[in-house]
């Protein structure tokens, strides 16, 4: 069993999906606005979760499986896609949930994949950026925090599938 640092408390986090919620209903208030928000599973559900319950606006939502780490720490750059979305994107203004960007090849490839499925707009939300750790350019329209080049797990972020249920983000100490 590994060790786990607080990196950002509970108060920390909740503060801050408050303050995107805000934000993002701003953006999308307005008759023309037809929001699906897209959930990245499994790393990202407990932030769209609460994400969406700061959300004032009408919305949709799907979820897409997308994975490039398996059973290690760092990407590989190899993106599968093991769920699609069940919606067609076309008449939405898609909003991306991501619980991390980290390299940028998941991002980037799902990027591609959605732009040809032709949406009204797309926007990408993020919990959590790792700068540090970029090879592919990604441009975020919703961040929450930028971290260290640390490995992170805990609210809805893992390591082999453990640490998910914690309530903080921490540092996986080896």
């Amino acid at each position: 069993m590994k060790d786990v640092k607080v990196f950002l408390s509970e108060k920390d986090i909740k503060e801050k999906v408050a303050e995107l919620g805000k934000q993002i209903s701003e953006d999308y208030r307005g008759s023309d606005k037809n929001l699906l928000v897209i959930s990245i599973l499994k790393g990202s559900v407990i932030f769209l979760s609460d994400l969406i319950r700061n959300i004032d606006v009408d919305l949709s939502i799907d979820f897409m499986v997308i994975s490039s780490y398996g059973r290690s720490t760092t990407s590989k750059g190899n993106v599968k896609i093991i769920k699609d979305l069940d919606i067609n994107i076309s008449n939405y203004d898609l909003l991306i949930v991501e619980d991390i960007l980290d390299s940028g090849y998941t991002l980037s490839k799902l990027l591609e994949i959605l732009k040809v499925r032709k949406p009204k707009s797309l926007k990408i939300c993020t919990l959590l950026d790792k700068p540090d750790r970029r090879v592919v350019n990604v441009d975020l329209d919703y961040c929450g925090f930028t971290v260290p080049d640390e490995f992170i797990v805990g609210y809805g972020l893992d390591y082999d599938e453990k640490y998910r249920n914690l309530p903080y983000i921490g540092i996986l100490e080896p």
